[in-house]
């Protein structure tokens, strides 16, 4: 299967609307927001792709026989579908691929990175009737499966496999070198999911700085999550400028000095520099 490459420019405006309206609804949905990603990435991924993505995540949903009872065994059952019948899991080669952080590619391909895969576990168990939601550990996201004081963490990064407490505060000391703290454990919201499957898209293209379209595409679609962090405009601007839009980019630098000079005067300058030195690119 070869590498996805971005949409023509038309499609791509409209998948942008699309992802910025759906990211400002009162109730952003998780797997819109990420098929209309995989849009963005893969101009193969049209209307009809998008719906089969969604009809494949109801017949997965489907295929949870029963309604467990609990979230143990909400987990198990989730496991038993997607792990062990399905063989949704991942490895370490998943990380080199921009298809794992596609989740209609790893409906497709059943291999992904923890969040897109977690993604699956999500949607396919909420549409099953599952009380679950994201847990963004940090370095490895996983999925939990009821309330706080009873909570069952699965990886589907492992095809599914129940977590115990130091299975988890492993996971978080060898990210940080840091103990699990409680407030790891707390659902991740839909838009910081995105957003953090957006960083790792971003994180893959500056390895590969032939691929600064897709780092473009990518945060382009994260200046749309409201709340966003504001150093990505700068972000922004600076890939604007290496791809040689040095006017956009200018404009992108000086908004962001705007931004800066609230708070760093002398930051603000040395960002209005920079603006100087890209229309200066022009001459």
């Amino acid at each position: 299967m070869r590498g996805p490459r971005p949409p023509e420019p038309e499609r791509a405006a409209e998948v942008r609307r699309r992802f910025g309206e759906e990211a400002r609804s009162e109730r952003p949905d998780l797997a819109t927001l990420c098929l209309l990603v995989g849009a963005a990435a893969d101009g193969e991924l049209d209307e009809a792709g998008i719906d089969a993505a969604q009809i494949e995540l109801d017949r997965l949903a489907g295929l949870v026989a029963f309604r467990p009872d609990g979230p143990r065994a909400w987990a198990d059952a989730l496991a038993d579908v997607l792990g062990d019948r399905c063989g949704f899991r991942g490895s370490a080669a998943d990380y080199e691929r921009l298809e794992s952080s596609l989740l209609h590619r790893v409906l497709r391909r059943r291999r992904g990175l923890p969040i897109l895969l977690s993604v699956v576990w999500i949607e396919v168990a909420r549409r099953a009737g599952a009380p679950v939601y994201g847990v963004a550990l940090p370095g490895h996201f996983v999925v939990g499966f009821g309330p706080p004081d009873e909570q069952v963490l699965a990886d589907p990064f492992d095809g599914g496999r129940v977590l115990t407490g130091s299975d988890a505060e492993m996971l978080v000391a060898g990210a940080t070198g840091a103990p699990l703290d409680p407030s790891m454990l707390t659902p991740a919201d839909p838009l910081d999911v995105v957003l953090r499957v957006l960083n790792n898209i971003r994180a893959w293209a500056a390895a590969r700085p032939e691929r600064s379209d897709v780092a473009l595409w990518a945060v382009e679609l994260s200046l749309l999550v409201p709340s966003h962090p504001a150093r990505l405009r700068y972000e922004h601007a600076q890939l604007l400028v290496q791809r040689g839009e040095f006017l956009r980019g200018a404009a992108e630098l000086d908004a962001y000095a705007d931004v800066v000079s609230a708070v760093d005067d002398a930051a603000a300058e040395r960002v209005r520099g920079q603006a100087r030195a890209a229309r200066a690119m022009l001459n």
